[in-house]
C-alpha cells in the first residue's frame, strides 16, 4: 500500500511491505522483492508506452531526420539485406543504448531499492564470498581441462603469479591491500580476454572492426599523396605513417565537438551497469580514477587526465597512482592507427587497450592501496568539458594542428632515440671486441637480461631471445620503435622466409606475435617519464611533488599491466583457422613463398613417406635451400 505521506505510484517501495522475519530474512527479503517487482513491472508497460510516445514524437516524427533515415534503411534492406547488414546492427546498437538510457530513468532507482539483498549486510557478504568461491573453483576446472592440450598455457599463468607477488612485496601499504579490488579487476580481464580471444562473436567482432578501422585509415593516404605525391608515400616511412596519426587527430576532435567521446566515456561511467561503473561497484574504485582509466581506452596519458582536471588538485595519493598507472598500460587512439598500419594485428591491439583498464586499477590498487578519504564517491558529478571549437570546421583545423605537435614529436623522439641506439650498440659493439665478445649490443644485452619476463608471459623459449629484445627497447626506449621491429618479424613471417639464417632467428611464431603485441601495449618506458610529469605539471602545480615521488613506482606498474595482460593472453589463446592443404598447394604452381608455404616445405623435406612428389619437393627448392635439392 502506498504511504500517506507520498504521491503517485512510483513512490512505492520494498520498504513498504511487510518487515523482513529477523529469522528467517532471506526467504523474506525474495517475497518482499518478489511483490514490489510485480508492481513495478504492471505498471512499466503504460510507463514505457507514454514515455516512447512522447519521445517518439519530439524526435522521430518531428524531425524528418528520423523518417529519412527509416526510410533510408528501409531501403537499404530491401535492396540487398546483406549489403545493409552492417548499417542494421550499429542501427540496433544505438536503440539499444537508448532504449537502455530510457529503462534507467524510468525503473532504475525503483530496481535498485527493491534489490533482494538491499539492507542485508550479512547476506551480500557470503553472497560475495560465494561468488569469488565459485569463481575460483571455475577457473581451476577451466585451467584443468584446458592445459591439458596445450600445457604452455600454465607458464602464463605462473607469469601472472610471479608478477602480482612481486608487486605485492613492493606495495606502498601491504597491510591495506583490498584483494577484492584486486581479483575483481582481474577477473573482469580474463572475462573481457575470454569474449575477444575464445568466444567465436568477440573474435569476429573485434577482427571485422579491426579490418574496418584498416579501411578507415587508408582514407589518410589521399590527403598525404595530394601534398608528399604517391612515391613519397610508399618509399619513405615518414610520409606513410606520421599522416595518419594527422587524420586520426581529426576525427578525435570531431567526435569531442559533436559530445560523442564524452557520451560514450560517461555512458561507461554512470550507472547502471557499464565496464566503468562495474569496475567502480566491483573494486571499490572512486567515480574520478575510474573515469580516468577508462578514457585512456581511448586518448593519450597527456589528454585523459584533461578529463578529471577540475578534481586533481584533491585526488589522494592513491587515486594520482591509478591515473598514473592507466596512463602508463595503455596507448592513445592516434597511435593505435599508426601502429596498425606498421601491419602489427588489430584486434589484438584493441583488446590489448580495453582490457588493460581492469588490470590498470587493480595493479594500482595493489602497489599503492587507498588509505585516505576520497573526496569523489559517485560519477553522478563528474562533468566533462566539450572543447574550444564554436563549429565542425574549427574542430577539425583544430585536430589537425594539436597533431603537428604530436607528430613533431614523434618524429623528433624517433631521431633521436634510434641516433642514441646506434651509438650506444657501436660504442658496446666496441667494448666487446676489447675482451673477444664479437656482436655485443643493447638488443644482446636485453635478450638475455629480460628473457625469463618474455618466458613468464608464455613465449616459446626459442622466440624468448627476440621477443626480449622488443621488451627491451619499448621499456627504454619507446613502444613505438618496438612496433616497427615487431612489424618486420611479421612480415619476414608472412613472406615465408627461412626461419634461420645462420644463428639469427628471422621471425617468431604466431603466439609469440600475439604475446608481444599485449606485452608491448603501452606507454611504460622511461621517456614518457617527463611527458607524465610535464602534463600533470602543468595541470596541478602544486602538486609537482607528489606526482614525483609517484611516477617512477606507476611506470613499474604500468609495464607489470602491460606483461599481465599478455599472460592472460597467453592462457586464452588457442591456434585458429584451419591448417593448410600442403598436398595441393604443392602441386601446384607457385609464383611466390608464403608462411603456409613454408611450413609445407618444412614438413616435406621431413618427410620420408611417399605423399609429396618430386614436382612438390622441386617446388620447395626454387624458394629454400635443403639437403634434399642437391
Amino acid at each position: 500500500m502506498v504511504s500517506a505521506g507520498r504521491s503517485g505510484p512510483w513512490r512505492t517501495t520494498c520498504r513498504d511491505k511487510e518487515s523482513p522475519s529477523p529469522s528467517h530474512p532471506w526467504p523474506s527479503a525474495w517475497r518482499t522483492w518478489g511483490l514490489s517487482s510485480w508492481k513495478v513491472w504492471r505498471k512499466a508497460d503504460s510507463l514505457v508506452a507514454a514515455t516512447q510516445a512522447n519521445k517518439a514524437g519530439t524526435l522521430w516524427r518531428g524531425s524528418p531526420f528520423g523518417d529519412a533515415y527509416a526510410a533510408f534503411l528501409l531501403t537499404a534492406c530491401l535492396l540487398d539485406f546483406q549489403r545493409a547488414l552492417v548499417l542494421i546492427i550499429v542501427t540496433c546498437v544505438v536503440l539499444a543504448f537508448l532504449a537502455h538510457s530510457l529503462l534507467k530513468r524510468c525503473l532504475g532507482p525503483t530496481l535498485r531499492k527493491c534489490a533482494p539483498l538491499q539492507g542485508h549486510p550479512r547476506l551480500l557478504l557470503w553472497f560475495n564470498r560465494a561468488l569469488a568461491l565459485a569463481a575460483v573453483l571455475a577457473l581451476a576446472l577451466w585451467l584443468g581441462l584446458d592445459t591439458s592440450q596445450r600445457p604452455e598455457q600454465l607458464v602464463s599463468f605462473a607469469g601472472i603469479c610471479v608478477f602480482i607477488s612481486i608487486l605485492f612485496a613492493c606495495s606502498k601499504h601491504r597491510h591495506a591491500v583490498s584483494w577484492q579490488t584486486v581479483f575483481w579487476g582481474l577477473g573482469l580481464q580474463f572475462v573481457l580476454g575470454l569474449f575477444v580471444i575464445r568466444t567465436e562473436p568477440g573474435f569476429v567482432a573485434f577482427q571485422w572492426l579491426g579490418d574496418q578501422i584498416h579501411i578507415f585509415l587508408s582514407y589518410a593516404d589521399v590527403g598525404s599523396s595530394f601534398v608528399f605525391g604517391e612515391a613519397l608515400v610508399k618509399a619513405i616511412f615518414a610520409f606513410q605513417v606520421l599522416p595518419i596519426i594527422v587524420f586520426f587527430s581529426c576525427i578525435m576532435s570531431v567526435l569531442y565537438y559533436l559530445g560523442l567521446m564524452q557520451w560514450v566515456i560517461l555512458k561507461e561511467l554512470v550507472p547502471p551497469p557499464q565496464i566503468a561503473w562495474l569496475m567502480q561497484i566491483t573494486m571499490g574504485t572512486s567515480a574520478t580514477e575510474t573515469l580516468s582509466v577508462a578514457g585512456n581506452i581511448f586518448v593519450s596519458q597527456t589528454e585523459a587526465p584533461l578529463l578529471i582536471q577540475p578534481y586533481l588538485a584533491d585526488m589522494t595519493l592513491s587515486e594520482v597512482h591509478v591515473v598514473m598507472t592507466g596512463g602508463y598500460a595503455t596507448i592513445a587512439g592516434s597511435l593505435l592507427g599508426a601502429y596498425i598500419s606498421f601491419g602489427v594485428d588489430a584486434s589484438s591491439l584493441i583488446a590489448a587497450s580495453v582490457m588493460a583498464a581492469p588490470g590498470a586499477l587493480a595493479l594500482s590498487k595493489l602497489v599503492y592501496p587507498e588509505v585516505e578519504e576520497t573526496r569523489v564517491g559517485s560519477g553522478e558529478g563528474v562533468r566533462l568539458s566539450y572543447g574550444d571549437a564554436q563549429n565542425l570546421v574549427e574542430a577539425l583545423s583544430s585536430g589537425a594542428t594539436t597533431s603537428v605537435k604530436v607528430v613533431a614529436n614523434i618524429a623528433a623522439n624517433l631521431i633521436a632515440f634510434l641516433a642514441v641506439l646506434a651509438f650506444i650498440n657501436a660504442a658496446l659493439s666496441w667494448l666487446g671486441s676489447l675482451v673477444d665478445v664479437p656482436g655485443l649490443s643493447f638488443q644482446l644485452i636485453c635478450s638475455y637480461v629480460l628473457r625469463p619476463v618474455a618466458f613468464l608471459l608464455g613465449v616459446p623459449w626459442e622466440d624468448c631471445p627476440i621477443v626480449a629484445e622488443l621488451l627491451g627497447t619499448k621499456l627504454f626506449l619507446n613502444e613505438f620503435v618496438a612496433y616497427q621491429e615487431l612489424s618486420e618479424y611479421k612480415r619476414r613471417r608472412l613472406a615465408g622466409a627461412e626461419e634461420w639464417v645462420g644463428a639469427r632467428k628471422q621471425w617468431i611464431s604466431v603466439r609469440a606475435e600475439t604475446l608481444a603485441t599485449f606485452a608491448l601495449c603501452g606507454f611504460a618506458n622511461v621517456s614518457s617519464i617527463g611527458i607524465m610529469l610535464g602534463g600533470l605539471t602543468s595541470l596541478v602545480p602544486h602538486r609537482k611533488s607528489d606526482f614525483a615521488g609517484l611516477v617512477l613506482r606507476a611506470l613499474c606498474t604500468g609495464a607489470c599491466v602491460s606483461f599481465v595482460n599478455a599472460c592472460v593472453a597467453g592462457i586464452l589463446y588457442a591456434p585458429r583457422g584451419p591448417e593448410a592443404s600442403c598436398w595441393g598447394l604443392l602441386n601446384r604452381t607457385l609464383s611466390s613463398s608464403s608462411f603456409e608455404v613454408y611450413q609445407c616445405c618444412r614438413w616435406a623435406f621431413q618427410s620420408t613417406s611417399l605423399e609429396f612428389s618430386p614436382a612438390a619437393r622441386d617446388n620447395c627448392c626454387r624458394f629454400y635451400n635443403h639437403t634434399v635439392c642437391g
